[in-house]
């Protein structure tokens, strides 16, 4: 197992949790498995799809999740694709084919795709080793983001009683849990629950009078940088990325009011780093795998915490320093009650109303954020000071003109030739020539940068400079596939640096 998460994944160890769930996938048997963003889910189906014969069918609501998570399979040397409703007719025939052929060994799939005539016999027709089911939460009336085609994958167990299943999510109260359990039949399951605490998140909470004027303070302290930025309506959102583009800063909306052509642009041009500003509706899921967002702003209240939870687990996932700021006013708890009062079914408005006290409780806390959010997921949060959230930290750090680097090293000039990250000091002129390179690489593969090389792997080069193959190879996330494509091309820019220095 650790052989091949190094020739694959690039990683020396396991995170928390990833092995003993992988044994219980290898053995054959179900899991529930309860990660925050960025604690390394889809590696828990993906090493064991690798060691076990046939292929692992992996369901997921994302469209552009399952494409970016396919594209870092590939980049990986993983045989893996995807079927859902952005591809055409022929090209979803093509992917079957390949699946029958038994040249997958991952394959994704969106939940409406079961309903489809003649799809589930063409899951009988597969040598099937497990089934992921991504985003579990979905299933439930209870959670934050219930989707009624999630409730295709009850017949699962019924169908295929012989596949272990595993459920993974981000977010679920123990309510949620229980309903995912009882939905998918998952009888015999060993649940795993990870903690939930994400130490490398700072979290905020600032009054919304004059929020414009923070929020533009804010975007441009991550100059360059990714940054998403949620608001109430449509309306708003349009608002906001016109107001922000008069400014000169490049940023894009993403909500349910665009077409379809024009959002996946969007999304794709905010991924690809082309603009590093999203502004998108809280109820729209983003759904993307970006590991380098970071701030993530809420410019009016979230409708739960396990809603506002999940989106702000978007900032950070590669665990480097990053904010979340929510606008604060009860102003918006009269736009939500307008929603909540038109709810028909009276257990759906109610607990609609509770969310929404659990969320106005958030906002004027005068305690620890971080062990309030915590212990909404009924995890036990001892630290009597965090140090990353605006009612711990010891100094005003979370000014609105801080970006990350007070996260990182304090008073700092962003023109320093070297920089520290979490104690570390890197070339930050490699680091840019780095990311030039990597935006090429990624131009030329038609991918996301990030699924070239993320920025730590970057920051760990521009740190360590290797200079040969078998030192690039001791770079976070470098495997072998990745060495043989990107190697060269990287080692001979570290190469010329070093000799300028």
């Amino acid at each position: 197992m650790e052989n091949l998460l190094k020739k694959y994944f690039g990683y020396d160890t396991f995170r928390p949790l990833q092995k003993e769930i992988i044994e219980r996938v290898l053995m054959g048997e179900d899991s529930l498995v309860l990660m925050p963003t960025g604690g390394g889910k889809s590696l828990c189906f993906q090493l064991p799809a690798l060691i076990l014969e046939g292929v692992a069918v992996v369901i997921s609501p994302l469209i552009s999740l399952m494409k970016d998570q396919v594209d870092s399979l590939v980049t990986n040397g993983i045989p893996a694709d995807f079927i859902n409703s952005s591809l055409t007719p022929k090209k979803i025939v093509e992917v079957m084919e390949s699946a029958l052929a038994g040249k997958l060994k991952i394959i994704y799939i969106a939940p409406e795709r079961l309903s489809v005539p003649g799809f589930e016999d063409f899951l009988h027709s597969l040598c099937i080793n497990v089934i992921a089911i991504d985003e579990a939460h979905c299933i439930s009336q209870w959670g934050h983001d219930f989707r009624p085609d999630y409730r295709n994958l009850t017949v699962l167990r019924k169908n295929f009683p012989n596949i272990p299943i595993i459920a993974l999510t981000a977010t679920a109260t123990e309510e949620v849990r229980e309903d995912i359990i009882k939905q998918l039949s998952l009888e015999k399951h060993k649940m795993f629950i990870s903690s939930f605490n994400r130490p490398n998140l700072s979290y905020e909470v600032l009054p919304k009078k004059d929020s414009f004027f923070s929020i533009l303070n804010l975007v441009r302290s991550y100059k360059n940088e990714s940054v998403i930025i949620y608001c109430f309506s449509r309306n708003d959102t349009e608002a906001m990325v016109e107001k922000l583009k008069k400014r000169g800063l490049k940023a894009l909306a993403y909500h349910a009011g665009l077409n379809a052509k024009i959002r996946k642009e969007n999304q794709e041009k905010f991924i690809k780093d082309e603009v590093n500003i999203i502004v998108a509706t809280i109820a729209f899921g983003m759904g993307i795998d970006k590991p380098d967002v970071r701030l993530v702003v809420h410019h009016s209240l979230p409708k739960s915490i396990e809603g506002y939870y999940q989106e702000t687990g978007r900032a950070g996932r590669d665990g480097l320093p990053a904010r979340c700021v929510l606008f604060f006013s009860y102003a918006d708890k009269f736009k939500q009650d307008y929603f909540i009062n038109n709810i028909i079914d009276d257990d759906e408005r109610e607990k609609a109303q509770e969310n929404l006290s659990h969320v106005l409780h958030y906002g004027d806390l005068q305690s620890c954020r971080r062990k309030f959010l915590l212990n909404y997921f009924n995890e036990h949060y001892n630290e009597k000071n965090c140090g990353n959230c605006d009612m711990c930290a010891e100094k005003p750090a979370l000014k609105i003109s801080s970006g990350l680097t007070s996260f990182i090293s304090g008073v700092r000039s962003r023109l320093s030739e070297k920089i520290s990250v979490e104690n570390e000091v890197y070339d930050k002129l490699l680091f840019e020539k780095l990311k030039i390179l990597r935006t090429k690489e990624a131009q030329r593969l038609h991918v996301p940068p990030y699924v070239v090389f993320g920025d730590r792997a970057l920051i760990q080069m521009a740190k360590d400079m290797p200079k040969t193959s078998e030192a690039f190879l001791e770079i976070y996330g470098v495997a072998d596939r990745k060495l043989e494509q990107f190697g060269k091309q990287f080692i001979k820019v570290i190469r010329e640096h070093a000799e300028n220095l």
